[in-house]
């Protein structure tokens, strides 16, 4: 007989942690203004948080209008799928240190474009959780 497994599992933090250093590419959301953005961007983790490369332009300028961010990640096969996010505070690195730390993580952009900007996110928040896809239960059946 098959093992059944819950449909929705939440993820410890140490969970969580795990799958963002298995994995190189997420989403970030910004909000500038009354409009949210978001972005498909490759990361490396830092301790308690995520750091990216970028351009001058949207993303950068977001996280320097509003320092509040989400970034996610996720993944599905065939029977179920998992996803992480992290709520945070993202600044640009400005410091000599920091942008040396930063270069030193090899983080290099995907698209053949110069980024020389380096975002830090610090995680406040981070949740994740663990799905396994199948049909709706009937009306009034308790599925957790």
């Amino acid at each position: 007989m098959a093992e059944e497994r819950e449909p929705v599992k939440v993820l410890s933090d140490d969970e969580c942690w795990a799958l963002l250093v298995e994995k190189d590419f997420g989403r970030l959301a910004v909000s500038i203004g009354d409009q949210p953005e978001i972005f498909p961007i490759n990361y490396t983790t830092v301790e308690g948080g995520v750091l990216l490369r970028t351009a001058e332009g949207t993303k950068l300028f977001g996280v320097t209008v509003n320092n509040k961010v989400a970034f996610e990640i996720d993944d599905y096969g065939a029977t179920d799928g998992w996803s992480v996010v992290i709520k945070g505070r993202a600044r640009a690195l400005e410091s000599a240190d920091e942008i040396a730390e930063a270069e030193a993580a090899s983080l290099v952009p995907w698209i053949p474009t110069v980024k020389r900007n380096f975002i830090r996110i610090d995680a406040d928040v981070i949740s994740g959780r663990r799905v396994t896809f199948g049909p709706e239960p009937e009306a009034g059946l308790d599925a957790s």
